[in-house]
């Protein structure tokens, strides 16, 4: 009995259908929406040859861009091979891809600073070096994420940026469009620092007008998306950054981080009460290096003290005359620092460890928080009763 081999060839709008599936690895869009899809073209027997635009020549997602379109082509009844042929945007292009993410817009501005912005933005400052703030709005940031929310980072510590090699993004280059900037993404958090465009370890020497700008740079030539996150990872201390923050985003909040040890604590008491000066909220303060459990037994061995960061709270709160919580204390754990080197958070690699556990509960007191209407638009307008 023969069989029937015929076979209906696919056709050019089911095709484009299933490529408006393919989101960009990094703008997080569908190709179809960005310009990308350069020709589609349908042979008798099925085979289907998609050509796609990248936006610069050394996109270092060439690779992920064609397997995501290669599956999603190969899924479209009737088709029996797929061919993905890569070309570049042109100038023109990539100024209009440019506006397109922009909305529009010629000029450019900070979106967080936005009336109508539905982003949370915390800066986790702390008043020395060394209490562990990096590694703390690192895992804060992958347990949002892990949680389902859209988070990014700013590494805003220009001289010790830290946050790429803690996250995973390390060696890691973000794409350029035109005057927008694409953040390289790592365990679902997008993220930017000065250590991406630096050769190799070198220092960052630069004065006050240099680092404003470069922090003005990340919040608005970045594409960040739809977050509903943004960290910004603050050197310690009450310098040119806090102020420029404070300028730049006013809506910031200000997550502050201590040790348990009496000088560290009186330092970053200081370093809070810069709100008061910058009419910042404080959100919440985090004690790290709270205590190392003991191998042999369950007690807690107090190696820099106890009651840090409480008595920071407590300070705050009669300083600005609000309350602020203790938001959490995460013991010492040799998994947290080694998930710090190796660019693995260990709120993913180990969340039920004590550091893990601690640090996730802080995520969720913040992650769950609604903006409030301080700063936005009702969209009222005044009647005339006359």
């Amino acid at each position: 009995m023969a069989t029937d081999t015929y076979r209906t060839a696919p056709t050019e709008e089911a095709v484009r259908a299933a490529l408006a599936t393919v989101n960009d690895p990094e703008i997080n869009r569908p190709i179809t929406d960005l310009g990308m899809v350069k020709s589609v073209e349908i042979a008798a027997d099925g085979a289907v040859a998609v050509a796609v635009y990248l936006t610069v020549s050394g996109c270092p997602m060439r690779e992920t861009i064609t397997s995501r379109v290669t599956e999603a082509v190969q899924g479209v009844e009737g088709v029996t091979g797929v061919q993905v042929e890569l070309d570049v945007m042109s100038d023109e292009q990539r100024r209009e891809l440019a506006a397109s993410l922009r909305g529009g817009q010629a000029e450019r501005e900070v979106p967080f600073a936005q009336p109508s912005s539905l982003t949370r933005v915390y800066c986790v400052a702390s008043g020395k070096g060394g209490v562990g703030k990096s590694s703390v709005t690192v895992n804060i940031a992958a347990a949002m994420a892990a949680d389902g929310l859209k988070v990014g980072v700013v590494d805003a510590d220009i001289y010790g940026h830290s946050v790429p090699r803690m996250l995973g993004t390390e060696g890691r280059r973000p794409t350029q469009v035109e005057d927008m900037i694409m953040p390289p993404s790592a365990n679902g958090v997008k993220v930017i620092s000065i250590g991406m465009f630096t050769p190799g370890n070198a220092p960052v020497v630069w004065r006050g007008p240099m680092l404003h700008r470069a922090l003005q740079q990340f919040l608005a030539d970045v594409y960040w998306g739809d977050l509903d996150v943004l960290l910004l990872d603050l050197p310690p201390g009450t310098g040119d950054i806090a102020i420029s923050v404070a300028q730049l985003v006013p809506n910031a909040e200000i997550l502050v981080v201590t040790t348990p040890q009496q000088a560290a604590a009186e330092v970053a008491e200081r370093a809070g009460s810069i709100a008061v000066q910058t009419h910042q909220k404080i959100v919440g303060v985090v004690e790290n290096m709270s205590g190392l459990p003991c191998p042999h037994c369950d007690e807690m061995v107090d190696v820099f003290g106890t009651g840090g960061g409480q008595r920071v709270a407590d300070g705050l709160t009669q300083t600005t005359g609000a309350q602020v919580p203790l938001l959490g204390s995460i013991p010492i754990d040799v998994r947290l620092r080694e998930g710090s080197d190796e660019g693995k958070p260990v709120v993913l690699t180990d969340p039920e460890c004590p550091a893990g556990a601690a640090l996730r509960a802080v995520a969720g007191k913040l992650g769950g928080r609604q903006r409030g209407l301080q700063g936005m638009s009702l969209g009222l307008t005044p009647r005339n009763k006359f």
